[in-house]
């Protein structure tokens, strides 16, 4: 199993790559940020400067969209990346989250998405592609390879990944609902008469590791609830779509947003964010991997049980440093051993 490490690209920019630079020296293979442009900085812009100070890191946007950039001037930048650093770009994109609500827009629809995914890998890897109506190839491109993977939560997102995109993104660390929606996107990959052991998997969430005592536990809790609100801004959109209740979405997923009261972007992604304190700490600890390192240990090899091919650490709280050299020090070994 690989290791990621995401992070938001808040100022200083330096910060972020030596972030990036810690986790290479620990052993990850991939470093992701977040791309929302009036909530952080430009993330391409600091990707390059990571591509710049590490040797073999992996990284990408956890995730970009269709609709802040065209899929041209995307695919351009990817290409650059690539042609500058040794194809070490992958392409993480979804339907768009506050990139787009806090500009005032509404997510990209599946088609359009769907559409993305396949304009903008061949435009990154010299093929020609048709962007709104019109043919584009980008001719200097030499040997590019851009995989995209897609995020995705509900049934129509999860067929879309399977059918299209080079790898599929998960972000929560439940087992149980990680092993459905794995089967989900093989199955329909295997429908489009892909392999499905080619889609690459990826579990995204926030790690925190403790003492093992109940107020390390307890801590760690609090530093990581505000994953459950980004979360269900997804969830609420589901429930939006296909009802409360819904036979097409596990109920396991839905229940839990009953008390969401809405959601300021001011806060998005941030310890201490008030707009989720609705979710309970059964939630915490489910879509999130909590504890000593043994916990860690043990929910990452049953992850990889069902199919994850990388577990990303979401690390936004207060103990970044920590958990990386927590990882590096006991994870990568017990991973690379087993």
């Amino acid at each position: 199993m690989d290791l990621g490490l995401v992070l938001q690209t808040d100022p200083p920019a330096s910060a972020v790559v030596e972030l990036m630079r810690r986790a290479e020296r620990n052993g990850f293979s991939h470093g992701w940020t977040f791309d929302s442009a009036v909530l952080w900085q430009e993330p391409y812009v600091i990707h390059s400067r990571i591509l710049e100070h590490t040797e073999h890191l992996t990284v990408g946007p956890m995730v970009t969209n269709p609709g802040t950039r065209t899929w041209e001037v995307t695919a351009s930048t990817f290409a650059t990346l690539n042609s500058m650093y040794g194809n070490r770009t992958v392409c993480g994109i979804g339907r768009g989250d506050s990139a787009m609500r806090v500009a005032g827009r509404r997510p990209n629809s599946l088609a359009r998405l769907g559409e993305a995914i396949t304009a903008i890998r061949d435009l990154a890897e010299g093929r020609e592609a048709v962007v709104d109506g019109t043919a584009l190839r980008l001719p200097w491109v030499e040997d590019g390879r851009l995989p995209v993977w897609m995020a995705a939560y509900g049934p129509k997102a999860l067929a879309l990944a399977g059918e299209k995109a080079d790898g599929f993104i998960l972000q929560l660390a439940d087992v149980y609902l990680t092993e459905q929606m794995v089967k989900a996107v093989r199955a329909a990959a295997e429908r489009a008469g892909r392999d499905p052991a080619a889609v690459t998997v990826c579990v995204a969430a926030p790690a925190y590791v403790t003492d093992g005592s109940a107020e390390g536990l307890a801590h760690a809790r609090e530093q990581c609830r505000w994953f459950g609100g980004m979360v269900g801004n997804h969830v609420a959109d589901l429930v939006a779509r296909y009802g409360e209740h819904s036979a097409l979405v596990p109920e396991e997923l839905t229940a839990y947003i009953a008390r969401r009261q809405g959601y300021d972007y001011a806060h998005h992604g941030r310890t201490g964010n008030p707009d989720t304190a609705f979710v309970p700490d059964d939630i915490v600890d489910r879509f999130c991997v909590l504890g000593p390192v043994e916990a860690h240990l043990d929910k990452l090899a049953a992850l990889r049980a069902v199919g994850v091919d990388q577990f990303a650490v979401y690390a936004m709280h207060d103990a970044k440093e920590e958990v990386v050299d927590a990882y590096g020090e006991h994870v990568v070994p017990a991973l690379s051993r087993s």
